[in-house]
């Protein structure tokens, strides 16, 4: 997970949201780690008639103004990295990517 561009904290939950493992600022991050599982639950139960009874989601991402949170299960674990959001300069004016 620290190999990640522009990470400045993650989380690897269990499927029920204990950390395995966490760095930078989310480092044992337990209310981060509760709202994450409690997003994923949320996720789950969404319309099955909208989305699909057997459809689940391959990641989330959750996007503030200076960074963002990458959500996605693999393996039964939750892997969650906060990465910052870099504004790049183009003939003057500044990007967001």
């Amino acid at each position: 997970m620290e190999k990640i561009p522009d990470q400045i904290g993650y989380l690897i939950l269990t499927e029920d949201g204990a950390v395995l493992e966490s760095g930078g600022e989310l480092e044992n991050d337990e209310r981060v780690a509760t709202i994450i599982t409690g997003l994923i639950s949320l996720s789950n139960s969404v319309d099955p008639v909208a989305f699909g009874p057997n459809e689940q989601f391959k990641k989330i991402s959750i996007t503030y103004d200076d960074h963002w949170f990458v959500i996605c299960i693999s393996n039964k674990k939750i892997y969650v990295a906060k990465r910052s959001i870099q504004p790049i300069t183009a003939e003057g004016n500044t990007v967001i990517v």
